[in-house]
């Protein structure tokens, strides 16, 4: 059994999109640098551009679940929810790292509170597996990476040009509404993670026609 939870490991390693995801991440960590590299002192500035870094990365997680032999996979005994649960985790660590090292580039005396920024960084990143994990539960294609990125990179302009401001998310630190917004970036968060999980289960007729293989033959 350890050996083949280590093979499972390395076989799901070996698909991580770990070009995309890293060509992501450092835009991503560029853009949180742009205010040390140039010298901008606004703190407004550094938001939006750790929003910006954020958003980066968050396309790059949209590849997450990319497989060119995902229906080859399909017939393992291992069910789709732990494959899923597996790329995520090993992809947590370097997210962390990544996340920790973004929050440094920014300067301190211009950093955002660090727990709610964090806040918004986990919804992104949360609404973009979920994305994924919805996208190859309810279709057949074996990337649905660049469908998802469009739909998420989409989605993030929208919010931004008209979402009503009473329920506004992405607000200024100084604003009065900061707190309240991110009351709202952690339901936000709850529901990613609930759509996420549904998503990454399998559907009923694909499990019952593992549990019956012989109906195909009919036998």
């Amino acid at each position: 059994m350890p050996r083949l939870r280590r093979e499972l490991v390395f076989m799901v390693c070996r698909t991580l999109p770990l070009g995309v995801v890293g060509t992501a991440g450092a835009a991503g960590l560029l853009l949180a640098a742009l205010p040390r590299m140039t010298g901008e002192t606004g703190e407004r500035l550094s938001l939006h551009l750790l929003r910006g870094a954020v958003l980066a990365f968050a396309m790059g997680l949209v590849f997450l679940l990319d497989d060119p032999a995902r229906h080859t996979t399909a017939t393992v005994p291992t069910p789709r929810p732990v494959r899923i649960a597996l790329r995520v985790a090993l992809v947590v660590p370097a997210t962390a790292a990544w996340w920790t090292a973004a929050l440094l580039l920014v300067p301190p005396d211009l950093r955002p509170p660090v727990a709610d920024i964090t806040l918004e960084a986990g919804s992104a990143f949360a609404l973009a597996v979920a994305g994924a994990a919805v996208a190859v539960r309810f279709t057949e294609v074996t990337r649905p990476g660049p469908r998802v990125a469009a739909g998420l990179l989409t989605s993030a302009v929208l919010v931004m040009l008209f979402w009503p401001g009473r329920w506004a998310l992405f607000v200024p630190v100084q604003d009065d509404r900061w707190a309240a917004a991110h009351d709202r970036w952690a339901v936000v968060l709850a529901g990613a993670v609930l759509v996420g999980v549904l998503g990454a289960v399998e559907p009923l007729r694909r499990r019952s026609w593992r549990a019956a293989p012989g109906r195909r033959s009919g036998t």
